[in-house]
């Protein structure tokens, strides 16, 4: 991540002109060469040896002849360094705090590390202007309003990341207050909170740790070799955890829909339906989600289904299904009337 000031005149200094002739070409235009002369206050013959050494440093600018041509960066295999000024900076880091702090599905933990990456190259005055942006936004939550303050996910991640020890305070289930020292290993997103699966250092075993009841987390810089996790990776360690400590139940739904299409609109952590045939699969998978989030989930589908197991579903889909046609209809209020 670099930062570049804003318009440089007559710039001697090649690398601060490089980030500034490749910040004017990554806006989305194609740049005259004598216009980008001016800006940088120096000869079109340098600005085709600048493009070079761009083009050396695995840049993919390109080039076009004639009184309109000019020079605009192309899409590459890679993707290469972003420069970015400070309202850029800052623009992306509220961004990415916003999505972090909820656990909103399909982001998950790559905006986690992209958020660690940014914040720690970020100058303190740009930290300020984010952490005061980010104060003076209040969200609009639903759930059970677990949210999480970015502070505590990167420094998770960072952690995780490089291999450090972590101490936070844990608040548990019943509100009692410890303090925890583990040797982070992942970050997972359920799609409504944040889960820390980590090794418990004190406890001598793995644990996980719900994120939102996580506060003061501090890296000790004490580093670890990872050991071996007890399952196949951390989400099914996590999975395996949650099933200990809610009860489970059978889910059993039916769809008029291909099972590839019903995947792609459940969560993957609820399970994976089975084609019956080309038009219909089934669901048949053991979950300890609340009756009221699976019949949420089940209906964002946006199919006709079935549930055959549990009877409590059911009869809480059928209780929700009038309420909503009450809704629909207004029967409700004007029978009050």
């Amino acid at each position: 991540m670099s930062y570049i000031p804003g318009t440089l005149e007559g710039m001697t200094d090649t690398p601060a002109r490089l980030l500034t002739l490749l910040s004017l070409l990554q806006t989305p235009r194609e740049w005259p060469g004598r216009e980008l002369a001016e800006r940088l206050g120096v000869s079109p013959r340098t600005i085709r040896r600048d493009v070079e050494r761009l083009r050396d440093l695995g840049y993919p600018v390109q080039a076009t002849m004639g009184s309109d041509g000019g020079y605009r960066l192309a899409a590459g295999a890679a993707l290469p360094p972003l420069v970015l000024d400070d309202e850029e900076a800052v623009a992306i880091a509220v961004g990415l705090r916003a999505g972090a702090g909820h656990a909103v599905e399909g982001i998950e933990e790559a905006s986690v590390r992209a958020l660690a990456k940014l914040e720690q190259v970020l100058p303190s005055r740009l930290r300020h202007r984010v952490s005061a942006l980010q104060a003076a936004t209040v969200p609009l939550t639903g759930g059970d309003g677990a949210t999480v303050d970015p502070h505590t996910l990167t420094a998770m991640a960072s952690a995780a990341t490089g291999r450090e020890r972590l101490r936070f305070a844990y608040r548990k289930g019943d509100g009692t207050q410890t303090k925890r020292l583990v040797e982070p290993h992942r970050l997972i997103s359920t799609g409504r909170r944040w889960y820390l699966v980590a090794f418990d250092v004190d406890r001598g075993d793995w644990r996980t740790f719900r994120v939102d009841r996580v506060s003061e987390p501090f890296a000790t810089g004490a580093r670890f070799t990872p050991r071996e996790l007890p399952a196949a990776d951390a989400a099914e360690f996590l999975k395996r955890s949650l099933a200990r400590l809610q009860p489970t139940y059978r889910l059993v739904a039916e769809f008029d829909a291909p099972a590839a299409l019903v995947a792609s609109r459940l969560p993957s952590w609820l399970g994976a339906p089975e084609p019956v045939d080309e038009d219909s699969c089934r669901l048949d998978v053991l979950t300890s989600d609340s009756i009221e989030w699976v019949a949420f989930r089940l209906a964002l589908v946006d199919c006709e289904f079935t549930v055959r197991e549990p009877a409590v579903l059911v009869e809480h889909l059928r209780k929700l299904g009038a309420r909503i046609g009450r809704a629909a209809d207004g029967t409700h209020f004007s029978a009050k009337r």
